[in-house]
C-alpha cells in the first residue's frame, strides 16, 4: 500500500486526498486550519492539525516513512516553500509541491521539490488544446514534447489501413488505441480506420496537426 502525506487540504489538496484514498492509498492530511481537518477527516486515513513549517513538527510526522510527500498549500508560498526544504532536509522520499506560476516553480525546484504540479497551467494548456480545434476531443501531456491525443479519425483515412497510411514513419505519430462506438481496441498494422471512429495517438502537437490536418 502507497503512504502518502499531504500537507495543506484546501480545495485542490482535499481532491487529491480524497482521490489517493479511494485508489487505496494510505493517506495523513496535515492543515494548519482546523475546519479544513475536521472536513477532510472522514475521507481519508488520518488527519492532523499543525504547522507543517515548525521543524519538531514535522520529525514527529516521520516524514522519511511515507513514499511520496505532497504540499499542496496554495494560500501561502512562503509556507509551501519552507514545508518543501525540510521535508527534504528531514529525509522525505519524494516531494511533490504545488506552483501558481512559472517562478515558483522554479523556486520549489531548487528547494528540494522533485516534483511541480502547476494545475492552473495544466488545466489552461488542456482547455486551450482541447477547443482549438474540433478534432481533438481530449489530450494528456507526457512532457514537454509529447502528449496523447484523442483525435477523430479523418474522413480521408476512412477504409485505409494503418499500414497504408504509413503515419508512424511519415509523422512519427503512434496510434495507440482506437474506439469505434462502445468498442475500444489496440490496433495493429492490418486495422482499418472508419470515418466517425475515435483514435488515442502519441506524439508531438506540431506532428499531430499535421498528421491530422488540424489547421
Amino acid at each position: 500500500m502507497v503512504s502518502v502525506l499531504i500537507i495543506g487540504v484546501g480545495q485542490y489538496g482535499s481532491h487529491i486526498a480524497k482521490r489517493m484514498e479511494e485508489l487505496g492509498c494510505e493517506v495523513m492530511a496535515i492543515d494548519i486550519n482546523e475546519e479544513r481537518i475536521n472536513d477532510i477527516l472522514p475521507f481519508v486515513t488520518s488527519a492532523q492539525i499543525g504547522d507543517s513549517t515548525d521543524d519538531d513538527f514535522l520529525k514527529s510526522l516521520g516524514v522519511n516513512n511515507y513514499d511520496v510527500c505532497i504540499v499542496s498549500i496554495g494560500d501561502n508560498f512562503q509556507n509551501s516553500l519552507e514545508t518543501t526544504a525540510l521535508l527534504k532536509e528531514l529525509g522525505a522520499k519524494k516531494v511533490i509541491a504545488r506552483a501558481s506560476n512559472d517562478v515558483q516553480m522554479k523556486f520549489l525546484l531548487r528547494n528540494g521539490a522533485d516534483e511541480v504540479a502547476y494545475p492552473e497551467k495544466q488545466s489552461a494548456m488542456r482547455i486551450a488544446t482541447k477547443y482549438a480545434s474540433e478534432s481533438i476531443l481530449d489530450f494528456l501531456e507526457l512532457d514537454d514534447k509529447y502528449s496523447i491525443y484523442e483525435m477523430r479519425v479523418p474522413s480521408e483515412w476512412d477504409g485505409e489501413s494503418l499500414s497504408d497510411l504509413d503515419i508512424r514513419k511519415k509523422y512519427n505519430v503512434n496510434i495507440i488505441a482506437v474506439k469505434s462506438g462502445d468498442k475500444v481496441e489496440v490496433p495493429f498494422h492490418n486495422t482499418i480506420m472508419r470515418s466517425g471512429d475515435i483514435v488515442l495517438a502519441i506524439g508531438d502537437i506540431e506532428e499531430i496537426q499535421k498528421c491530422f490536418k488540424v489547421k
